[in-house]
């Protein structure tokens, strides 16, 4: 009679008369996580432990995290096109007034960054 797991497909190894599961880790998302990827990290494991470990122990993690740390990028940088044309920082802004483009630039990425990390890593 098949165990469960054999039932499933699993397979053992035996070694010194005693069988061992052939159990391996499943392969690791070759996308890098990045920065995004690592603040979602470390606010599941401070907010949401349960999905934390369930994503850790099914091998799913890192795969989640590549995901996120992609769509947060995206998100950033289309908010930052929206946010810059709303306010009309332009390329012929930053030719006339350089310093004061560059002020803008930096203000509307705080507030976009501010956004994804509200809208999409701190949930």
């Amino acid at each position: 009679m098949k165990s469960r797991f054999e039932s499933h497909g699993g397979t053992y190894t035996e070694i010194d008369g005693i069988f061992y599961p052939n159990i391996a880790p499943p392969d690791p998302d070759p996308r890098p996580i990045g920065i995004w990827g690592m603040r979602h990290e470390e606010y599941l494991k401070e907010h949401r432990y349960f999905t934390y470990m369930n994503l850790l122990t099914t091998g799913k993690l890192d795969s989640y995290l590549a995901d996120i740390d992609e769509q947060a990028r995206d998100m950033l940088e289309q908010l930052i096109e929206q946010m810059a044309k709303a306010e009309g920082v332009t390329e012929q802004m930053k030719a006339e007034n350089q310093m004061a483009w560059v002020r803008r630039m930096i203000s509307i990425r705080y507030r976009a960054e501010e956004t994804v990390m509200l809208e999409l890593i701190c949930t």
